[in-house]
């Protein structure tokens, strides 16, 4: 069953750039290329532009734990945590066709 994941990332003020430049030079372009990825992106916020979302679709679970198993993962995870203004909140679900 495919599973849809979204994390939610509130950034401080002064990250906003940080945090879309390194989405998407870094986490988009890895994310798109690892096995069972079948959709990336990533949103801003209309009414509040200090909160993102990830939204990523996968053919599985396991594709996701193969993903967050790679070295670029906890590079890039690491990177992010660094500028975002409280921890990531991730949400997965199972996607009904």
């Amino acid at each position: 069953m495919a599973i849809a994941r979204g994390i939610i990332i509130k950034t401080p003020d002064k990250k906003f750039s940080d945090a879309e430049r390194i989405w998407k030079s870094q986490c988009a372009p890895l994310m798109q290329k690892q096995k069972g990825c079948r959709v990336e992106k990533f949103m801003r916020s209309t009414e509040s532009p200090d909160l993102y979302i990830s939204y990523s679709e996968w053919d599985s679970m396991d594709a996701i734990e193969g993903y967050r198993a790679t070295t670029e993962h906890a590079t890039i995870q690491s990177e992010v945590r660094a500028i975002q203004g409280s921890r990531a909140v991730v949400w997965t679900y199972e996607i009904l066709d």
